[in-house]
């Protein structure tokens, strides 16, 4: 029996995943940058004469009391429209896991353990802070999660184009990430169970699952049992959003004969930029609003619990990525891409500390019952992201030129067919192809050589 062979790691992607992939970030860029700006409009309107207005638009209730969902626009916001993003995640996750990164478990040994040591590491990192400083340890969550839209915004910003591979891993790590947040939120931030309300939602579930393995189409149909399963969910005292990512993991994401994409990728493409552009951004508005000044942003670092998170988005996601990637590598013997360095998975591990939406939301119900110290959390996540968000920037602005060379080398088309010549160079009709174009370039260059030649002659005559 042969030794296995030694894998690639952030090697270049599949075709048909670079293309999934194109597609699936420039939404989130552009949402990212959407998410960056509603953070700053809240910021402003909760540090303004106006923050009396910030407050009462964030307070104000409506819904139907009859069913229990009465809710402040900041709770509409955090159940309602957040449900929708992780209704995303959990068709990212459910591809990834049957057409993506996630398919070959060897594969998918590297981000998940990455992705894991990347939660773990925080969360030890704050638990011990919190130890030695005698703080509460209910955060130990909010510094887990890793927020792919801001991170996005974030190389947006700086003009960094990393290579496919990176952003790929970068994803990968994002929709693992919200995988786990689901768990931790689901396991230790469900309130009294009301079963009757959890058996309803379970039931909603099984006939929404039961209409897709059917066949039956039609937004008409899904829309209203969606808004149903998660009205229900929201009473059960679970968090509404788990509603949201277990319809998400129920959608077909493989394509069938005649099927240019699956009826998850679809509605996943239709929902993206609801999610990106409108739910993230309006959640952010109705959470970041914190109040800013000199003392609040010195107390987040000599407090125990605000401490805490601000360097475990820093050092602990750092650390835990790049540690857990490290480890797995040596252990599996994946080989690293030679066009690059294990500088660059700590550039991407440092970036992934921007825990901004996820990290906000835990931050929220790990400390409900405490609104001021729910702000000074927010205040720790806000300014641990920045401070994550500025080191990545530096490190991977110190790469700029080679992840450059290399996202020109993967975008080059020469022959014009769509498909970039990296997945064609050892094809015999992309080498016919390009020796045809040049050869008419040749022929181009010297027809325009003769016409000049001819124009100088020309001048060159007597009158």
């Amino acid at each position: 029996m042969s030794a296995p062979t030694d894998r690639k790691f952030l090697g270049l992607l599949p075709l048909p995943e670079r293309r999934y992939l194109t597609d699936a970030l420039r939404t989130e860029t552009v949402g990212g940058m959407l998410l960056l700006l509603a953070a700053v409009a809240a910021l402003i309107w909760a540090n303004t004469p106006l923050s009396g207005s910030y407050e009462t638009v964030r307070d104000f209730h409506f819904g139907p009391a009859a069913l229990g969902l009465d809710l402040s626009v900041e709770h509409w916001a955090a159940d309602g429209l957040l449900a929708v993003f992780f209704f995303v995640a959990g068709v990212e996750l459910k591809r990834e896991l049957v057409a993506g990164e996630l398919r070959d478990p060897r594969a998918a040994a590297l981000p998940v353990v990455a992705a894991l040591c990347g939660m773990a590491a925080p969360a030890l990192v704050y638990t011990l802070v919190n130890v030695l400083g005698d703080g509460s340890l209910d955060g130990w969550a909010v510094p887990t999660a890793t927020d792919i839209a801001f991170a996005l915004a974030v190389l947006a910003v700086i003009g960094t184009s990393l290579p496919s591979a990176l952003r790929a891993f970068l994803l990968t790590l994002a929709v693992v990430d919200d995988l786990f947040a689901i768990l931790i939120i689901a396991a230790f931030f469900t309130s009294d169970l009301d079963f009757a309300a959890l058996g309803g939602a379970v039931a909603g579930l099984a006939v929404f699952w039961l209409l897709l393995r059917k066949g039956v189409r039609g937004w008409y149909v899904y829309v209203p049992l969606a808004l149903v399963i998660w009205g229900l969910m929201y009473n059960s005292g679970v968090h509404a959003t788990i509603a949201g990512v277990a319809m998400g993991l129920m959608l077909r994401c493989t394509t069938r004969e005649g099927e240019e994409h699956s009826p998850g990728e679809h509605i996943e493409h239709l929902v993206r930029p609801f999610s990106a552009g409108v739910a993230v951004p309006l959640f952010a508005l109705f959470s970041a609003g914190v109040s800013v000044s000199g003392k609040s942003l010195g107390d987040v670092f000599t407090q125990p619990v605000t401490l805490g998170v601000v360097l475990g988005l820093v050092v602990g996601k750092a650390v835990g990525i790049f540690g857990g990637t490290w480890l797995t590598a040596r252990f599996t013997r994946a080989q690293l891409n030679p066009d690059l360095s294990w500088p660059d998975v700590f550039a991407l591990a440092t970036l992934a500390g921007i825990g901004f939406t996820v990290s906000l939301l835990i931050g929220e119900l790990a400390f409900t019952d405490d609104p001021a110290l729910t702000d000074q959390v927010k205040a720790a996540v806000l300014t641990g992201s920045l401070v994550a968000a500025v080191l990545a920037a530096i490190l991977l602005k110190l790469r700029v030129r080679k992840y450059s060379a290399l996202y020109a080398n993967e975008e080059r088309d020469e022959d014009e067919d769509g498909i970039p010549d990296i997945y064609e160079e050892n094809s015999p009709e992309y080498h016919l192809r390009m020796a045809a174009i040049h050869e008419r370039k040749a022929a181009e260059h010297r027809q325009r050589a003769q016409l000049a030649g001819a124009s100088s002659e020309e001048g060159d005559r007597p009158a």
